[in-house]
C-alpha cells in the first residue's frame, strides 16, 4: 500500500507556518507503510526530535485501482474517510526545507501516521463538507472543514493518478487546518469525525 500526504491543502495552515499557498498544484510527499499506527496504540516520542507536532487530518481509502482518472469518475476511486494524524519532527523539517532537501524522514517516520478506523462515505452526511475536530488533553486545537481545502478529494485523486498509480487499500493525508501544534510525553490526542469519537493517541 501507498501513503499519499497533501501539504498546505488548507490555507489558514500554510499561512500559520509561513509557507506559500499553492494555487495550481498541490505540495504532495509521502509515508512508508511502517508510518501506520493503528487501533488506538501509544505513539512513544521518537528521541530524535525536540519538537514534535500533530497535525490532525482527513484520510481517504481508496477503493479501485487506476491511473489518469479524469474528474467525472474521481468519485469512483474512494469510498470511506478516516481521522489520521500526520506526526512531524518541526525542527527536523525547518533544516531540510533551509537546506532545500526532502522532508521524509520528518514525516515519514516510524509510527508517524496514526490512523483511526474508516466510516463509509454513504454514512456521511455530507461528503463534500465533512467538519472534523483534533482535542489535546480535552482542549480543543484544531477545528476543520474540508469544503476549506484548496484541492478537494476528486482533484486529488485526479492529480495523484497522473503520477503514481492508484491501488486499492491506499490511504491519502488530505491535509491539515490551521492550530497545529507541539506534544509532550503525557498527552492525548483524540480525533472526531461528526463529532463520533474516532481516534485516540497517548503519547508516551
Amino acid at each position: 500500500m501507498k501513503i499519499f500526504c497533501i501539504g498546505r491543502n488548507y490555507a489558514d495552515h500554510a499561512k500559520e507556518l509561513n509557507n506559500p499557498v499553492p494555487t495550481t498544484e498541490p505540495v504532495v510527499f509521502m509515508k512508508p507503510p511502517t508510518a501506520l499506527l493503528l487501533n488506538n496504540r501509544r505513539f512513544f516520542y521518537p528521541d530524535f526530535t525536540q519538537n514534535l507536532h500533530y497535525e490532525g487530518e482527513i484520510v481517504l481509502r481508496v477503493c479501485k485501482n487506476g491511473r489518469s482518472v479524469q474528474p467525472e469518475f474521481a468519485t469512483r476511486y474512494y469510498d470511506a474517510v478516516a481521522f489520521g494524524i500526520d506526526f512531524t519532527a518541526r525542527d527536523l523539517q525547518d533544516q531540510l526545507k533551509q537546506k532545500g532537501q526532502p522532508w521524509e524522514i520528518a514525516k515519514g517516520f516510524d509510527r508517524s501516521a496514526p490512523v483511526s478506523a474508516f466510516i463509509p462515505m454513504e454514512e456521511l452526511k455530507n461528503s463534500s463538507n465533512i467538519h472534523f475536530q483534533l482535542k489535546k488533553n480535552g482542549e480543543l486545537v484544531q477545528d476543520g472543514h474540508t469544503s476549506d481545502v484548496i484541492f478537494n478529494f476528486d482533484a486529488l485523486i485526479c492529480y495523484l493518478s497522473k503520477y503514481f498509480t492508484l491501488h486499492k487499500g491506499d490511504y491519502i493525508f488530505t491535509g491539515t487546518p490551521a492550530g497545529v501544534g507541539p506534544v509532550q510525553r503525557g498527552d492525548v490526542l483524540e480525533g472526531f469525525i461528526e463529532d463520533r469519537p474516532m481516534l485516540r493517541c497517548a503519547i508516551a
